[in-house]
């Protein structure tokens, strides 16, 4: 089959994520990927492959650097030529390409796919450069210009009216602890969706994450109001003779007991910011909104960054929130319904004043 009409198909065979491009290298490689990493990024750097070699259409041992660099020039600008596969970003019919981050992407995955075989002995070397040799290559080797610059972005995040009026535009308890549980705990909707009745520890205020990113576990403290939040959906809505453990279900319809979907959660989402009049509150920035006021609350970046699951604070976002001391709005803890066990009381009582980041 030739490069340029593989076709991505995904399937699950034992549990296992099966992912087939039609490249023959490229599925050795999946087929190696799937057993280091999560199902979602298996998934992933298939589609980025598949849309690597619909554009330089060509087997993988006779791509050179110029196709990489071509490939780059064609996801940035949208010009893709006769083979290329674009997702384009700009809506109003202008030409435009992909996101650098989507370019930068890709070119890492593309990069560990030529490494692969380049360990195997099937390429003698990476075609992917990395990066642009500068004036100084000499006295600093190594440290080119990169090819692909993203901007680093603050992250947005909801005020606390903006919140209040999400809460209020939901119409069942199960969405209101999901909701606190992502701007009150900073979970993931994947952590969410996949929290069981075993992981919530009432009596010390905290959930136990089974499978985070990366497959990560860890114990987040989480305000007693999600708790509260919690207990009132599980009293009134779930279904009592649900086959499932997981703490939230499908409420309605043939599917009434069963998990509930990541998609299921988007609808609820989008119909909420809807009816409550705002133009952005995906489940993203309300993890955003839990950590970036832990920060300008007082409470340690160790503490609350530690069980959040991230690497690191950025370095613009910690910028970003030394300058949180805005004049716009001055509000304490308990005003914005985040009393966090990793907050004293002193800390819950001082008055915070609140920065609503920009996008």
């Amino acid at each position: 089959m030739h490069a340029g009409d593989s076709s991505l198909v995904c399937s699950h065979r034992s549990g296992v994520l099966v992912a087939r491009t039609g490249v023959p290298l490229a599925d050795v490689y999946l087929e190696f990927l799937g057993g280091r990493c999560r199902p979602n990024t298996v998934r992933a750097a298939a589609y980025d492959l598949k849309v690597f070699f619909a554009a330089v259409a060509k087997p993988p041992d006779q791509v050179r650097p110029a196709d990489v660099l071509a490939f780059i020039t064609a996801q940035r600008t949208g010009r893709d030529g006769e083979h290329g596969a674009l997702q384009p970003v700009k809506a109003q019919g202008e030409p435009g390409g992909v996101s650098a981050a989507t370019v930068r992407r890709r070119l890492s995955i593309v990069s560990g796919f030529f490494a692969f075989l380049q360990a195997r002995g099937d390429v003698a070397a990476n075609p992917v450069p990395r990066g642009l040799p500068t004036r100084r290559e000499r006295s600093r080797p190594g440290q080119g210009v990169p090819l692909v610059r993203a901007a680093r972005r603050l992250p947005r995040i909801l005020a606390p009216a903006e919140v209040d009026a999400l809460m209020a535009a939901l119409f069942t308890r199960r969405d209101r602890a999901m909701v606190a549980a992502m701007v009150l705990g900073g979970l993931r909707r994947c952590e969410v969706l996949g929290l069981r009745l075993g992981d919530l520890q009432v009596a010390e205020r905290r959930v136990f994450v089974a499978e985070g990113k990366g497959g990560r576990q860890r114990l987040i403290p989480v305000s007693g109001r999600f708790f509260a939040a919690v207990a009132a959906y599980l009293d009134a809505e779930r279904p009592p003779g649900a086959a499932t453990d997981r703490v939230f279900v499908v409420l309605k319809g043939p599917r009434r007991g069963q998990p509930l979907s990541a998609k299921g959660v988007e609808v609820v989402l989008s119909a909420a910011r809807r009816r409550a009049g705002l133009d952005h509150a995906t489940c993203h920035e309300l993890r955003h909104t839990c950590l970036t006021r832990l920060q300008v609350s007082g409470v340690a970046s160790a503490a609350s960054f530690g069980g959040s699951g991230e690497r690191a604070l950025p370095a613009v976002q910690r910028a970003a929130l030394e300058q949180g001391r805005s004049r716009e709005s001055l509000c304490t803890l308990r005003d914005l319904g985040c009393h966090h066990p990793l907050a004293s009381i002193r800390t819950m009582m001082q008055p915070v004043r609140w920065q609503q980041v920009p996008a």
